[in-house]
């Protein structure tokens, strides 16, 4: 299986899809702010992802949803900037979003993922990241759906990249499923380095989701490595695992 190719870039493709943004992305995004209700902005959020893609003129296919439990932890393929809206327009709204706490940074984004209900990570300090991986691990025992891109960043190079643990020790230890889903044609729309997207069409596949057979850290590497095959094998990419050893394996 192959993923969806680069098209020639068309001027007139990127201004239509920055009008979008500024006239309907913007003011979507300060409405999922001020709504009240966490339920009543997730579900916002969804609906406007589908709005934007399909008047930016990009088709967005969804398959494999009845696989989902109902409470599980969704891992996903990381290949562009638009990841977390494609994810948020094609789930179920009950997911919440593992992300790196410096996007916070950024003030009108994180105020949004914020109210949204993400749950931010530290990524370079050890004692946080800890604390951090213990909330998760409460969060998911208490019932709540995360949706996790396990690779931690993306290249602009095709190629699935070595997996961190902590979605996978998170799993096992609150004893959840996990929900691989592929994402193909982001890259090809949005690589990474650019702010000038090309014209494709994007698929979301969710697969069966995978038990944890135990809740040691071994039985997390077995369910990261059993999860990471099944996204290989559907995504579309080679595998970079080898070329792109993770910096810290074992997040």
């Amino acid at each position: 299986m192959t993923g969806p190719q680069p098209k020639p870039l068309n001027l007139l493709f990127p201004l239509r899809v920055w009008l979008v943004v500024l006239f309907f992305v913007l003011p979507a995004s300060l409405l999922v702010i001020v709504l009240p209700g966490q339920e009543r902005r997730r579900r916002t959020a969804r609906l406007a992802g589908r709005f934007l893609f399909r008047v930016a003129g990009v088709r967005l296919k969804v398959e494999g949803l009845h696989h989902l439990p109902q409470s599980c932890i969704v891992v996903a393929n990381h290949a562009s900037y638009l990841d977390g809206v494609i994810l948020t327009a094609a789930l179920p709204p009950r997911f919440s979003f593992v992300i790196k706490r410096e996007i916070t940074a950024a003030p009108l984004v994180g105020r949004l993922l914020a109210r949204l209900g993400s749950e931010f990570v530290e990524r370079f300090d050890k004692k946080g990241a800890h604390s951090d991986a213990s909330r998760l691990i409460k969060r998911a025992r208490s019932g709540a759906c995360l949706g996790v891109f396990p690779e931690g960043t993306f290249k602009r190079d095709p190629g699935l990249r070595p997996f961190h643990l902590g979605a996978f020790l998170t799993a096992t230890r609150a004893g959840l499923p996990v929900a691989p889903v592929v994402i193909r044609g982001a890259r090809a729309i949005l690589p990474a380095g650019t702010w000038t997207p090309r014209h494709g069409h994007l698929e979301v596949e969710v697969l069966p989701a995978v038990i944890p057979r135990g809740r040691l850290g071994e039985h997390a590497r077995d369910l990261r490595h059993t999860v990471r095959n099944h996204i290989l094998k559907h995504c579309g990419e080679p595998d970079a695992a080898e070329s792109h050893p993770p910096q810290h394996a074992e997040q």
